[in-house]
């Protein structure tokens, strides 16, 4: 008898261009995901219309900075919300009610004990979806997601552009203290004039918190990937004999990231696929 759960997962196919490109979205109906993935969306909205108006373009009208750098700032901007929209949406790697389960491989595979499904080892049965997911790291409720074998490198992504825009907005902020001459084109009679101090304080505490909170993640997950262990395999206390290997760090991210070409690992718009292992490295069921 499978196990229903009250907070319950969309799946739908997606077709975009160019053609051959299927996005898998997932969805996950949990009202606390909802409030924690909408202040994230905040945060960034904040940095994202209030230090362009505030400092960026302000500057750029009178020549302070070069047009380079509002480009770099809306690029990084794009990136960070295109890899948080992926990782939210994206299919984790939820396993199928009837798996086609090869010969070959019927010993990789077990079953769970809470939704009596079979499912390959590594995977793990995550309560607020409430289905299982391939080589599950985590669940995060700040992308109301399931962080899985088919999203990680999503997840990756966001961790990292979520550092570029935070510094980014951390050094705009420090120099429109202390280093940007005064603007002369100013309306104090606008709202973002006269709360200038107020919401430039804002957003350098939450960049603080958000490059500092990313970074130890991003860390976090590094030394994961490269040691070949997931969260929940590390605070189970699984023998490292168990799953970890010797292998470099290209081929540890390359494995996550679905590719060998190491700018595509940057990349949120794009579709993942499995690698084929070469002799040289063995892989995970």
């Amino acid at each position: 008898m499978v196990n229903t759960s009250t907070l319950k997962t969309t799946n739908a196919m997606c077709q975009f261009v160019p053609a051959a490109m299927k996005l898998r979205l997932h969805f996950v109906v949990d009202p606390m995901g909802w409030l924690c993935i909408s202040m994230v969306f905040g945060v960034w909205l904040y940095n994202s219309v209030f230090i362009p108006k505030l400092v960026l373009l302000p500057h750029y009208n009178e020549g302070h900075i070069p047009w380079a750098i509002v480009v770099c700032y809306y690029i990084a901007s794009a990136l960070c919300l295109a890899a948080l929209l992926r990782a939210s949406t994206a299919d984790p790697g939820r396993l199928p009610v009837d798996p086609h389960i090869p010969h070959s491989e019927r010993e990789q595979w077990e079953m769970c004990n809470k939704c009596n499904l079979m499912r390959p080892k590594r995977s793990h049965h995550c309560s607020r979806c409430g289905h299982c997911v391939r080589r599950m790291d985590h669940h995060c409720p700040w992308i109301n997601n399931c962080v899985g074998e088919d999203n990680h490198w999503l997840f990756l992504q966001l961790c990292i552009y979520t550092q570029v825009l935070s510094f980014f907005t951390l050094v705009l902020d420090f120099c429109q203290y202390y280093y940007f001459q005064p603007l002369t084109g100013l309306d104090q009679e606008k709202f973002t004039t006269r709360h200038e101090l107020a919401l430039l304080r804002v957003s350098t505490l939450t960049g603080l918190v958000m490059f500092g909170g990313m970074s130890s993640l991003f860390y976090t997950q590094m030394t994961g990937i490269l040691s070949d262990m997931t969260t929940i395999e590390k605070m189970s206390q699984f023998s490292s004999e168990v799953y970890s290997m010797k292998r470099s760090w290209q081929w540890a991210l390359a494995e996550v990231c679905g590719t060998r070409w190491k700018l595509l690992w940057l990349l949120p718009l794009r579709s993942r696929k499995p690698l084929q292992a070469s002799h040289h490295f063995r892989t995970h069921v």
